[in-house]
């Protein structure tokens, strides 16, 4: 794995989970009754992007540190997950 491959790994990976972690423990101005007529109700009261970032790339790490690992130790390559037979071996 190169050094732009395990970058662009850790990015996706990044990415996903902040798709997963930004909706954990929102509370909206619908949620708490305090929407007025220049507020809509989905808006958020206190978003938190800041600890949502350090979680995010906590989790990423956790899940990246070891897929790199696997895939640098050749356990599992692309040779395994051609399910079609179009590599050569």
């Amino acid at each position: 794995m190169t050094i732009t491959g395990a970058f662009v790994l850790f990015a996706v990976i990044w990415s996903m989970t902040m798709f997963v972690v930004l909706p954990l423990g929102l509370r909206t101005h619908g949620d708490e009754g305090t929407e007025d007529a220049d507020t809509p109700a989905f808006t958020p009261l206190n978003a938190n992007i800041k600890a949502k970032v350090k979680r995010t790339t906590l989790i990423t790490l956790a899940l990246w540190i070891p897929l790199c690992a696997v895939i640098m130790s050749g356990v599992i390559g692309i040779e395994d997950i051609d399910f079609y037979g179009r590599m050569d071996r």
